[in-house]
Order: C-alpha cells, then sequence, then structure tokens
C-alpha cells in the first residue's frame, strides 16, 4: 500500500514539475519578445533622431515629394535605396532604416496665429520616418520636422 501511496505522490509531484517548467518557458519566450519590441522601437527612434539631424544641416536639399503619403513599405523594408514605388531614399543604419520626404512649404507650420509672427518666412515640412528592427519584431515611428 506505501508502494502505491509514493507512486500517485511521485506521479503529482511529476505532473507538477512538468506544468512549472512549460510556465517558465513561456513566461521566458514573452520576456524575449518584449526585449526585441523595446530594441526595435529604440533602434527606430535613434533612426527618426539622425534624421532629423540631416534635416537640421544648412545644406540639406531635398525636392518635394510627388507622392506625400507615408511610405507603405516601411512595414517590410530589407535594405537601403530608392523605392520606385514611393519615391523614397531609404537609408540604413546598425538596427534599421529611416527616410526623408519633403511635404510642403507653409507660412505658418504650427496654425496658430503668434503675436509679432513673420508671415514673410516660409516654414519646410519634413515627413521624417524611422524603422527599427530587432529580431522578428519591427517598429516604424515617423515625425514631422518644421524648418525654416
Amino acid at each position: 500500500m506505501a508502494l502505491i501511496v509514493s507512486l500517485v505522490f511521485l506521479l503529482l509531484l511529476t505532473l507538477i514539475g512538468i506544468s512549472s517548467m512549460q510556465n517558465a518557458t513561456l513566461q521566458e519566450k514573452m520576456s524575449g519578445s518584449v526585449k526585441l519590441r523595446n530594441e526595435s522601437f529604440q533602434f527606430a527612434e535613434a533612426a527618426v533622431r539622425l534624421g532629423e539631424s540631416a534635416v537640421q544641416a544648412t545644406s540639406y536639399k531635398l525636392a518635394t515629394c510627388t507622392k506625400c503619403t507615408p511610405p507603405a513599405e516601411a512595414a517590410s523594408v530589407q535594405v537601403a535605396g530608392a523605392n520606385a514605388a514611393s519615391g523614397v531614399t531609404w537609408t540604413a543604419i546598425p538596427g534599421g532604416f529611416w527616410a526623408v520626404q519633403k511635404i510642403a512649404t507653409t507660412k505658418d507650420p504650427v496654425n496658430v496665429n503668434l503675436v509679432g509672427w513673420d508671415e514673410s518666412e516660409s516654414w519646410t515640412l519634413y515627413r521624417i520616418t524611422g524603422v527599427g528592427v530587432s529580431g522578428n519584431s519591427r517598429t516604424v515611428v515617423e515625425s514631422i520636422y518644421a524648418k525654416r
């Protein structure tokens, strides 16, 4: 009788151990996924900042885009270079890509009337798209940059 009872307890302990191992494995996969997502977001943020710093340069010139929609290939871009469909040129960085589109020129980029606002000066608006890739995680971040 003692042998049967001890075998039943051993079976129960084995089932609890297997369940705990499966749970630990699942949690490890989830934490790995969160790590990849955070890394891809950081890469995308860095890409946007690099694009913004390129646009800040006084010598930066770019023709106004003909297709000014956000680049659809951001969800799948794999290599640097010009994309014929969107007209966007992607620049590779470690962990991602960035691209700039010149959207328009305007007198009032923030759409407000400020006291002392010099409406004779125009602003150029740029869309900067950053793509971060880490593992199987991809993050796309965009910013609109206004430059005098």
